[in-house]
C-alpha cells in the first residue's frame, strides 16, 4: 500500500505518518534531504525529535535516490520528506538559479520515484508539505521550488493507494477524491 500524507509545516503530518508504520516491527524511516553545516541548533534540535521518537528497530537511512530505498527494501518505507527530497535534489544540481535544469532533475527523480512505488512490494508512506496556498514567491527560485514540489505531490498522488491532508493536527482522508486527469 502507498499512502501520501501532505499538509502544512507543522500539522501533525510526520507523526500521522509514523502511526502508520507499525512500531513492532523493522522499517525503513528514510531522510532524504541534506544535513546543514555549519551548527544550525535549531535544524539539530528537530532532527533529534524524530530520531527520539522513532522505534528502535527502524532504520535510518539518508538517501535521495528514493526509487533505489523503495525497490530494495524489504520492510515498511517512510519517507520524511519529499519537500527536503526536492531541496536536494535542486542544491545537488546546483540549479536554484537555472528552473529548466530544477525541472529536468526534479523530473526524471520524480518519473523514478513514480515507477518505484507503482512496483513497490512493501508499504510505503511518504510525507510531504503542501505549498502554494499562500502567497506567490518573490524569487525565481522560490517560485521553481513550489512549481516542482507542486508537480511531486501530484504525481505520487495519483499512484497512492491512500492520501492523508493533515491540517491544524487533523486527518482528512482524501483516498476517494477525484484524481486530476
Amino acid at each position: 500500500m502507498i499512502t501520501l500524507v501532505t499538509g502544512g509545516v507543522r500539522s501533525g503530518k510526520s507523526r500521522y505518518a509514523e502511526s502508520l508504520v507499525p512500531a513492532s516491527r523493522p522499517a525503513a524511516y528514510v531522510a532524504p534531504g541534506l544535513v546543514p553545516l555549519g551548527g544550525d541548533g535549531e535544524w539539530a534540535r528537530r532532527v533529534a525529535a524524530h530520531r527520539e521518537r522513532r522505534p528502535g528497530c527502524w532504520a535510518t537511512v539518508e538517501s535521495s535516490d528514493l526509487a533505489a530505498v523503495v525497490c530494495s527494501s524489504s520492510s515498511p518505507v517512510l519517507i520524511d520528506c519529499l519537500g527536503t527530497w526536492v531541496t536536494r535534489l535542486v542544491d545537488d544540481a546546483g540549479a536554484w538559479d537555472d528552473p529548466v535544469a530544477a525541472a529536468e532533475e526534479v523530473g526524471r527523480a520524480r518519473e523514478g520515484l513514480v515507477g518505484a512505488l507503482c512496483a513497490a512490494r512493501v508499504d510505503v508512506v511518504l510525507v510531504t508539505n503542501e505549498v502554494g496556498w499562500g502567497v506567490v514567491p518573490e524569487h525565481a527560485s522560490g517560485r521553481m521550488f513550489r512549481d516542482e514540489l507542486g508537480r511531486v505531490n501530484a504525481d505520487v498522488s495519483a499512484v497512492a493507494d491512500r492520501v492523508a491532508l493533515v491540517v491544524a493536527g487533523r486527518v482528512l482522508d482524501l483516498s476517494t477524491a477525484p484524481v486530476v486527469p
